[in-house]
């Protein structure tokens, strides 16, 4: 163990509508395409278990359909209906289990779902072979080898996405998740609502920003007000779009304060993912995501996230320190290291701000650490 920092807000408790996170690390969702007809399974619970072993806060599962046709791929998760509850409830029984609080993202995919895993490429998949109807504010496809098509949402198909939305969310909480997070980001349905670049429509879901927002504060306000109070629900979204005519910062300040107004609880700073034609090795996503999460926790006065490539303990601390963000959200960290807040506790926490499982406690915790020194200090002695 090395020197700790008491003052640590890294390792500071955080309490959310009476949730508590015992830490503010966050692992953030990522896709792990390992699913059959939206069920999880083994794979899921050990892959999120050893998140919460590893001593994670919270941790956010995958994107996950709230309509069949709102996932990605056919191997993702879903909670578009009920016999889909009990698979998620193992998960979260065992995350409880290790004081960490289970969140997860519900999403819809808009028109980018009917694609192979990420793996296999981003190909959309034929009808024939398995694939389906995707849907989007126009008919216009994403590009580049997501060729398919998307039907243009009908205000009857907006309703029933509003529903689906909304059913998702109390699934959820029938699974044990206390935190549920809305994904509005990466071009997936509502971020191709809320930007002019991909929201061609003439009616009440177009044309202003008050109607592109419109979609998703409808989603946001019927899921709020469905949940119980102690249920913290918080939405990504994307800062920008990096193309022209796209969703910007000053676009999303301003739903940040629509959001905050319907009792929001956190917004988690993504970018992205809206065009096919971005390079995204020429931008500096982090920062963009970092600084932007600033930006609006200071003007909006709405806690948030920062999150992309954040692997070191003392960044990490820092933006929290200067007020950059309440959560930091972190993912390829996690995967590389499943108990990267070891490492982090290494340098930044304390006895009395972190605790490692019992069953490895004794051995490479606080108590080991005492242990070992006694047994040195022992050692020299008698030599």
């Amino acid at each position: 163990m090395s020197s700790t920092n008491k003052s640590s807000l890294l390792f500071s408790e955080l309490t959310l509508r009476g949730i508590t996170l015992k830490n503010r690390i966050v692992v953030s969702p990522m896709c792990t395409y390992s699913c059959e007809d939206g069920m999880v399974n083994d794979w899921h619970l050990v892959q999120y278990g050893s998140f919460a072993t590893g001593g994670a806060g919270l941790v956010v599962c995958e994107a996950t359909g709230v309509e069949a046709r709102g996932r990605l791929a056919p191997q993702c998760p879903g909670l578009w209906k009920d016999e889909q509850i009990e698979p998620w409830s193992r998960v979260t029984r065992f995350l409880k289990s290790q004081g960490c609080v289970p969140g997860i993202q519900i999403a819809h995919s808009g028109r980018k779902g009917s694609t192979v895993p990420t793996w296999v490429g981003r190909n959309s998949i034929h009808d024939k072979d398995g694939g389906w109807q995707t849907i989007g504010p126009t008919a216009e496809a994403f590009g580049a080898d997501v060729w398919k098509v998307p039907k243009e949402a009908t205000v009857e198909d907006i309703h029933q996405i509003k529903e689906a939305f909304v059913a998702a969310a109390n699934r959820a909480v029938r699974a044990g998740f206390q935190v549920i997070e809305l994904h509005f980001a990466h071009g997936y349905l509502v971020s191709t609502f809320l930007s002019s670049a991909t929201n061609k429509r003439t009616d009440s879901y177009g044309g202003s920003l008050e109607n592109r927002m419109r979609l998703g504060l409808e989603i946001a306000e019927g899921v709020r007000k469905t949940l119980p109070e102690a249920v913290v629900l918080g939405v990504r979204v994307s800062v920008t779009d990096y193309t022209d005519n796209g969703w910007d910062v000053t676009q999303t300040q301003e739903f940040a304060k629509r959001l905050k107004a319907l009792n929001i609880d956190f917004l988690d700073c993504s970018s992205g993912g809206l065009v096919s034609d971005v390079n995204y090795n020429c931008l500096n996503t982090n920062e963009v995501h970092i600084k932007s999460a600033a930006l609006i926790q200071r003007e909006v006065g709405i806690p948030t996230g920062a999150v992309g490539k954040i692997t070191d303990p003392h960044f990490a601390e820092q933006i929290l320190q200067e007020g950059g963000a309440t959560l930091i959200f972190i993912g390829r960290a996690f995967l590389n290291n499943p108990h990267w807040p070891y490492e982090a506790a290494d340098a930044l926490a304390s006895e009395h701000t972190f605790k490692y499982p019992d069953q490895y406690d004794w051995c490479i915790g606080w108590k080991g650490f005492a242990k070992w020194r006694k047994d040195i200090h022992k050692d020299r002695n008698n030599n």
